[in-house]
């Protein structure tokens, strides 16, 4: 009875044994193919991060594009105006050497009045006479400002523009390119925008659903689909028009150089010359500038005369102009500054009627007690050598710092056929400006295209 009962038990632990294994080997699958998925989610995580850092890298580095590109402006700009003012010098000292050969005024009359020193300085423009054609068009300065005004407007503004113009279509190329890296054999497109039955990939990090739910609406052959979603929607930069705050900067660089600034000299002879005034004597001006004028051409006058002290009884006393030197460059608009007296045509002479008759008659100038060299200003209008050129083109920089100083996007990734579903990722990058030391003065110095520290850094998503 006993023997009967134990062989009656004997099928029960076997079923019992399959069935625990069956449920095992179920687990273990389970296991596996979890795993799988959990790999090819890391691995496409991987991917989008490498591909949203890149995006964001490519940003930084157009960025620091444009600060070189504005500070080689400002570079450019500044050997453009030194040329100018090189090609007035040049003509100041050449018509100076004329007036020496002419001996109006004569050496000695300079020595005499105002020293050896500026005697001597006189005697020395005789060795200028064969710059007289150097500030001519088509000569050596005029060739070296037409190269720098051609990278300034063919090169350094089309490169500018084309980087502000496709920065979004670089930073997607490369994005594309990381992506198709990473899934060398499946076919990935960029979904330009999302239309409304995908913005549920922005609604989380990571999202897994089965295939079957998304086959229909996926399109046939492509195995990922990316976009990207700017955070904000204003563009970071902006064109500007060279106005106020440009035209203030390259003044203030320009200043950094004592040869661009005001060369402005009187020296007054040491004894009186006539009872009528005897507080007054001869002068020796010297007058000079380089200026960025309002249409944004440099341009630069040199000029010298001799102010010789005389009197009579119909104005009393006056100053009779002998111009020494002249020159100017005026650049493009060729336009006299408001500030600089002259006369079209003047004589080149007063053989046939008195300087003081001719000023009173011809000008308002004030010969009484004036300051500058009007008869050297009107000479050298007339002699003037026009360098055709651009002036100061439209720069790129941002648009508003205070708003905005960052520039920050989402990209998401979509790849199906995962396992039996559909796998999407997304991750967040961002292109900031930090410098790498701080300032001079201790200030925060806000975001610009003026100094090349952009950078790249991946970031939580935004919320």
């Amino acid at each position: 009875m006993c023997t009967s009962r134990i062989h009656l038990h004997k099928g029960q632990s076997l079923v019992l044994g399959l069935s625990l294994m069956a449920i095992l080997i179920l687990a273990l699958l389970g296991m596996y193919s979890n795993g799988r998925l959990m790999g090819e989610k890391l691995r496409q995580t991987n991917a989008v991060d490498a591909a949203a850092y890149s995006g964001a890298l490519i940003q930084a580095r157009a960025f620091n594009m444009q600060a070189y590109i504005n500070i080689a402006q400002v570079a450019h700009q500044m050997a453009m105006a030194h040329l100018v003012t090189l090609g007035s010098w040049a003509k100041w000292a050449s018509t100076e050497a004329r007036s020496l050969s002419r001996r109006n005024p004569p050496s000695w009359v300079i020595a005499t009045h105002f020293g050896a020193s500026h005697g001597k300085a006189y005697l020395s423009s005789s060795r200028a006479m064969a710059l007289s054609s150097i500030a001519h068009q088509q000569n050596i300065l005029h060739q070296q400002f037409a190269k720098h005004d051609e990278i300034v407007e063919k090169v350094l503004a089309k490169v500018s523009y084309a980087i502000h113009r496709t920065l979004e279509t670089s930073r997607d190329k490369i994005i594309q390119k990381i992506l198709e890296s990473n899934y060398p054999h499946k076919n990935i497109l960029q979904e330009s925008t999302f239309s409304s039955t995908n913005k549920d990939l922005l609604s989380t990090e990571h999202y897994i659903r089965p295939y079957e739910e998304t086959q229909a609406s996926s399109q046939k052959g492509i195995d990922i689909i990316w976009a990207v979603d700017n955070h904000t929607k204003e563009k970071l930069s902006a064109l500007f028009k060279p106005r106020a705050n440009y035209r203030s900067l390259i003044s203030d660089v320009a200043r950094i150089y004592q040869f661009l600034g005001e060369r402005n000299y009187t020296k007054k002879s040491l004894l009186p010359v006539s009872r009528r005034c005897p507080h007054k004597r001869h002068e020796l001006r010297r007058r000079g500038h380089t200026i960025l004028n309002d249409q944004g051409n440099w341009q630069s006058m040199d000029t010298q005369s001799y102010h010789a002290l005389r009197s009579n009884r119909w104005i009393g006393c006056y100053y009779r102009e002998y111009p020494m030197g002249w020159g100017w460059v005026p650049g493009q608009s060729d336009s006299v500054p408001e500030d600089i007296e002259y006369t079209q045509n003047p004589p080149d002479d007063f053989s046939s009627e008195d300087f003081w008759r001719w000023v009173n008659n011809a000008t308002s100038w004030n010969i009484l007690s004036g300051s500058s060299n009007p008869l050297a200003n009107s000479k050298a209008v007339s002699e003037r050598h026009r360098w055709a050129g651009g002036g100061l083109v439209p720069y790129v920089d941002i648009k508003n710092a205070n708003k905005q100083d960052n520039l920050l996007f989402v990209l998401s990734v979509k790849q199906k056929d995962v396992l039996d579903h559909t796998l999407t990722i997304k991750g967040a990058a961002e292109t900031f400006f930090e410098r790498p030391t701080l300032r001079r003065d201790r200030k925060k110095e806000m975001a610009n295209f003026w100094h090349p520290y952009w950078k790249a850094r991946l970031v939580s998503l935004p919320e």
